[in-house]
């Protein structure tokens, strides 16, 4: 029987000749014998030949291309880390599975970056960073977390499915769970809240959008809410108002209605729920306890509306307001960058 080295020759011949490791393995047997490589042990090393390892060396070929450069390896995935495999091996003219060798070697792994609401533009990074430090430098000279009634809206579903794992024997398949409608029945939630609690909450009635109109309307309501609920806030501290930068609350109908109330409304960057309460807090929690139920009309849906705000506690609240600071200086901290929990 011919010598391994002899039979390596052999296999880099009818690689370099453009034949299949298949095809090579067969040519070899019929010149040197039945049993001298099998196609298998062709195939490794075909495939270290198109890695570039031309070496005949046994041991020093075994799943390692000596002349690859990592440090270009390195290099594009600092520059572009959400690069293929196919594009590395493309740009760095080797197999994919050498790739997947040197991506394991340097500990790397493909994780999925979490959904961000908005793409940022710098300007938007740098509104979120002058008005989160200017948010922050005036809580450290006069606190005013406690003045804050923060306002926002969420659309609830009279049907809120979810998925639950199922008690079967191995070979039994599960019952299929139905994707949620994509017109599911739904009612626009409008909530107010501070520190203490819910303030006053609507449902918004199917017909009708939030114009600002609409909106002034509901500020009147809520100022009657704020007279029986926190007079004191009314009276001597001074409601500041909490919302984002839809166009309802900055037109000029609104803007009339909070100079007639009096009441300062706090600065918010564009496309920054991350500093927003109800949505890092409150319907974060209001979510999960919706899962799973299902309303047969606006009444029942309100209803646990109504049981839900009144199962929190005023720390739950409390906590909601007072991680404002701690938030707006993880945005100074990103450079305006999004919170991503």
């Amino acid at each position: 029987m011919a010598d391994e080295e002899h039979i390596r020759h052999c296999m880099l011949y009818e690689f370099q000749l453009g034949r299949k490791a298949s095809e090579a393995a067969k040519n070899i047997c019929s010149a040197l014998g039945q049993d001298a490589v099998s196609a298998r042990k062709c195939q490794r090393w075909f495939e270290k030949f198109r890695e570039g390892n031309f070496s005949l060396d046994d041991k020093s070929g075994r799943g390692r291309v000596s002349n690859f450069d990592q440090e270009a390896l390195q290099a594009l995935l600092v520059q572009n880390p959400q690069i293929t495999p196919q594009e590395l091996a493309t740009t760095l003219n080797c197999s994919q599975k050498t790739i997947s060798n040197q991506l394991r070697a340097l500990g790397k792994v493909q994780k999925f970056g979490k959904w961000v609401p908005h793409e940022l533009t710098d300007n938007n990074r740098n509104q979120r960073v002058t008005i989160c430090s200017s948010l922050l430098s005036r809580q450290n000279r006069l606190p005013f977390l406690e003045q804050i009634v923060t306002e926002d809206e969420k659309w609830v579903l009279y049907v809120n499915l979810k998925r639950r794992p199922q008690w079967l024997d191995k070979n039994e398949a599960p019952q299929p769970t139905p994707k949620p409608d994509l017109h599911a029945k739904k009612v626009m939630l409008c909530v107010w809240w501070n520190f203490k609690g819910i303030l006053h909450y609507e449902l918004l009635p199917s017909n009708q959008t939030i114009t600002s109109a609409v909106y002034s309307a509901q500020l009147e309501r809520l100022a009657q809410a704020l007279r029986e609920k926190e007079p004191a806030l009314i009276n001597q501290k001074g409601v500041i108002l909490h919302h984002d930068n839809t166009r309802p609350h900055t037109a000029r109908i609104t803007a009339e209605k909070l100079h007639q109330l009096e009441w300062e409304v706090l600065p918010q960057p564009a496309y920054s729920p991350d500093i927003a309460p109800s949505d890092y807090h409150l319907f974060r929690s209001l979510q999960n306890f919706l899962l799973g139920k299902k309303f047969n009309n606006e009444e029942c849906l309100k209803n646990a509306l109504t049981e839900f705000f009144a199962s929190k506690s005023q720390e739950f609240y409390n906590r909601g307001i007072k991680m404002l600071p701690e938030r707006w200086a993880q945005v100074v901290e990103n450079n305006g960058n999004y919170i991503v929990d």
